[in-house]
């Protein structure tokens, strides 16, 4: 096994039941060192519950967790940072005097850790706020300290538990920046969120996650692959000698309205090149007014997998 294939952590049919009501259930996974994994899925899907088992806040009904090769994240506190769903910093304390402290209490010594701060304020642009009291702050800006709080110490592991809930447009982009610039460094990310395009854009790995189940597990090309590529036509002619391909596994008609040109979906097998298909279209004089290809998104692959009502639940 070489050093980029270790297992930072592994699940194995973990389970937590509140009563006769079943949070998670018997979920297993293994995730490498220097990934970005995200764990996705609706509000109430059980991601949060499953980050508190692996941090040893909660302890799982059933199933085992292995964690940087212990069987407590107590025992390598030191070695993981934790960014809660529900965030709170110290809002009389200036920014620098707050990332110093997180340092320090995950074990840096305070000369290292106020020299950890100044890089970080630094690297992502906070210099200017360094001496502010976090009150003054907008939710924005003390979001991304309480991240920079989480990462102070250099951690092997970073969970970050819905971070991009209610951060604007820019600071997501920093915030997915500082992801990668983690996994850059050797460190293993994992991240949940309810949205998709966070994971599309970061993740190796994914996790998908409905009613406390697992109904994925794998690289987004992976998930991606599981729902049927297709391919939309506008056109007035026939597309006779299109349904007789070998390489097109289905075509049907979509509803328009009076007066607009015939649409068609076609459905192509992931070995088929969407222009294998506009090609043959000119080569017998298909007419098109439309011909559109988008690749499936992550809440296509949910929908396909477990339908539209799953996306809507709250527990």
């Amino acid at each position: 096994m070489t050093h980029t294939q270790e297992q930072v952590l592994e699940l194995k049919n973990v389970r937590k039941n509140y009563g006769k009501f079943t949070a998670v259930k018997d979920i297993s996974l293994t995730i490498p060192k220097g990934s970005i994994y995200g764990f996705l899925g609706p509000n109430g899907a059980g991601k949060t519950t499953t980050i508190r088992m692996i941090l040893d806040i909660i302890k799982p009904s059933a199933g085992t967790i292995s964690i940087m090769g212990g069987s407590s994240a107590l025992d390598v506190r030191h070695e993981i940072g934790y960014l809660p769903e529900e965030k709170g910093l110290y809002k009389k304390m200036a920014v620098n005097a707050v990332i110093t402290y997180f340092a320090m209490l995950k074990g840096m010594t305070k000369k290292a850790a106020q020299t950890r701060t100044d890089e970080l304020l630094e690297k992502y642009d906070l210099n200017d706020f360094a001496d502010a009291l976090v009150e003054t702050l907008s939710k924005g800006m003390a979001q991304k300290v309480q991240v920079l709080s989480t990462i102070a110490h250099n951690p092997s592991l970073v969970i970050l538990d819905e971070p991009f809930s209610g951060l604007d447009p820019i600071n997501q982009q920093v915030l997915e920046t500082l992801i990668r610039d983690m996994a850059d460094n050797g460190q293993t990310v994992i991240f949940s969120t309810h949205i998709m395009e966070h994971a599309e854009r970061l993740c190796d790995r994914i996790l998908l996650i409905a009613k406390g189940q697992k109904i994925f597990d794998g690289t987004v090309a992976e998930a991606k692959s599981l729902i049927p590529r297709r391919i939309l036509l506008e056109t007035r002619g026939s597309i006779d000698s299109l349904q007789s391909l070998e390489n097109i596994t289905e075509v049907s008609k979509v509803p328009v309205e009076p007066g607009l040109d015939p649409s068609y979906l076609v459905h192509i097998p992931k070995d088929t090149h969407p222009q294998d298909i506009l090609k043959h279209c000119f080569d017998h004089n298909i007419a098109l007014s439309r011909f559109e290809y988008a690749e499936p998104s992550l809440h296509d692959v949910f929908v396909h997998l477990v339908g539209d009502s799953a996306w809507e639940q709250r527990l």
